[in-house]
């Protein structure tokens, strides 16, 4: 059986592998109004488009900066892709995480 992520890219062989949880570690999503979101993501869900407001937390981005010369960094969310894509494009423009896994690579068990 093929893995979800394939074979580390070039620029991370032989490194640790590090996954990060997406919400509640690296940001803060909800669909009430906040005030000075850093992200707002529109998703469709069952037919109506829904702003997802989000909040990044303190630091995030020199974090991921920092543990991507250190780590093969993979990002992980139960949420969908429909809405953590997106988020990942705005967050991470440099692609300091090299994959992502979402709630549709989850497995029922």
């Amino acid at each position: 059986m093929e893995g979800l992520i394939g074979p580390q890219p070039e620029q991370c062989k032989g490194r640790k592998t590090l996954v990060l949880d997406l919400d509640e570690t690296l940001v803060h999503s909800q669909f009430n109004i906040v005030k000075n979101p850093d992200y707002i993501v529109e998703v469709d869900l069952e037919g109506r488009k829904n702003n997802i407001y989000v909040l990044k937390r303190p630091h995030v981005d020199e974090f991921l900066q920092t543990m991507a010369q250190f780590y093969e960094v993979i990002i992980y969310t139960a949420s969908l892709s429909k809405y953590a894509d997106p988020l990942m494009d705005m967050m991470d423009p440099e692609k300091y995480c090299t994959a992502r896994l979402f709630r549709e690579h989850c497995a029922f068990v």
